[in-house]
């Protein structure tokens, strides 16, 4: 599985890298990164729970 953030919509609030730090942090720029690629056995379901409860909804989770 893989994510994806669009950057462009990211307003930075932290919920994704609250809910799955193993994937998603906060940047020097303030907005999210995914900093793992793949996503790690065991993190799958956090990854789309962030995805899910993204406020602006930029996470895309495959």
């Amino acid at each position: 599985m893989k994510a994806k953030i669009d950057r462009d919509g990211c307003i930075g609030c932290g919920l994704c890298a609250a809910t799955c730090p193993e994937v998603f942090r906060i940047d020097d720029e303030g907005l999210a990164e995914v900093y793992t690629d793949p996503i790690p056995e065991g993190a799958e379901a956090s990854a789309k729970e962030a995805a899910d409860n993204c406020p602006v909804g930029v996470i895309s989770v495959e």
